[in-house]
C-alpha cells in the first residue's frame, strides 16, 4: 500500500471509528434534547420491549414457558434472546443503523442486549452478511453490534462463521422459501468447536438464517448455539 493510500485509509477509519460513538444531543425519535442518550426517557419507555418469551424461539408464552413448537420440534438454537419486538418506533432505529450507516446506534442495541444476557457465552459471532452486501452498505449491522456487546460483556468476539455464498435476501421470500434459500449457506472456523457460542443479529423473523448458522456451527464442534437478537418479529395478533 502507498503512503498517499494509508493516509486515507487511516483519515476514513478515524472517521468511522468517531461516528460510531457520537450519540446525538436530541433524541433520535422526537428530537427532544437527550445529554448525549440516543431517544429521550420518554421514547425509551415507548419502545416495544418483549413480554415473557420462549427461552428457545423468544416468541411471546405466558410465563415464558417452552412454547408448544419449540417442545415437538426443539430448535437448532438452544437459547434465543430479543431485547425488543420488532414494530414501531423501533423499527425507525434499526432502519437507521442498517440502511444510513448509523452505527453510533450500535452501542444502544447492544446496551439493552446485555441487560437481558442470564449466562454469559464462551464465544460472541457475529452473523456475517454475504460479500455483495457487505460491500454495498460498507460495514455489517451485526458486526458493529456483537463489537459493543463483547464490550460490554467482556466475552471474546471472534470470526466464527462465514457465508459460503450469497442468497436472496430472506425479506423478499415467502416464509416457506427462507430455509430453503440459507440451507448450507455458512461454515462455521474452528474456533467454535468446544465451545458455548453466541451468534449476534439485528433483526430475528422466522428464524431460518440464524438456523442454518447455527446448524454449521455445531457440524463444526461447538458445544451449544444461542441467539441473541436485538429485535424478534412477532407473528399477526
Amino acid at each position: 500500500m502507498s503512503n498517499r493510500l494509508a493516509v486515507i485509509f487511516d483519515k476514513s477509519k478515524l472517521w468511522r471509528d468517531a461516528g460510531r460513538f457520537a450519540l446525538p444531543q436530541h433524541c433520535a425519535l422526537c428530537a427532544a434534547a437527550c445529554a448525549g442518550h440516543l431517544v429521550c426517557a420518554a421514547c425509551d419507555a415507548a419502545l416495544p420491549r418483549l413480554p415473557t418469551a420462549c427461552p428457545r424461539c423468544a416468541l411471546p408464552t405466558p410465563g415464558g414457558a417452552v412454547c408448544g413448537h419449540c417442545t415437538m420440534r426443539p430448535p437448532r438454537l438452544a437459547a434465543t434472546l430479543a431485547a425488543f419486538a420488532y414494530a414501531y418506533p423501533l423499527d425507525r432505529l434499526l432502519h437507521a443503523l442498517k440502511y444510513r450507516g448509523a452505527v453510533a446506534y450500535a452501542e444502544f442495541f447492544a446496551s439493552a442486549l446485555a441487560a437481558i444476557v442470564t449466562r454469559t457465552p464462551d464465544l460472541l459471532v457475529a452473523l456475517p452478511l454475504s460479500a455483495s452486501r457487505q460491500r454495498e452498505r460498507g460495514f455489517n449491522q451485526a458486526q458493529e453490534i456483537a463489537r459493543a456487546l463483547a464490550a460490554a460483556l467482556r466475552v471474546p468476539l471472534v470470526q466464527g462463521l462465514v457465508r459460503r455464498r450469497d442468497t436472496a435476501a430472506q425479506a423478499a421470500l415467502p416464509w416457506a422459501q427462507r430455509r430453503r434459500n440459507v440451507r448450507g449457506a455458512f461454515a462455521a472456523l474452528p474456533v467454535v468447536a468446544g465451545r458455548r457460542i453466541a451468534i449476534v443479529d439485528d433483526v430475528m423473523t422466522t428464524g431460518a438464517t440464524l438456523a442454518a448458522a447455527a446448524d454449521a456451527a455445531l457440524r463444526a464442534g461447538a458445544l451449544e448455539v444461542e441467539a441473541l437478537v436485538v429485535a424478534r418479529t412477532l407473528p399477526p395478533s
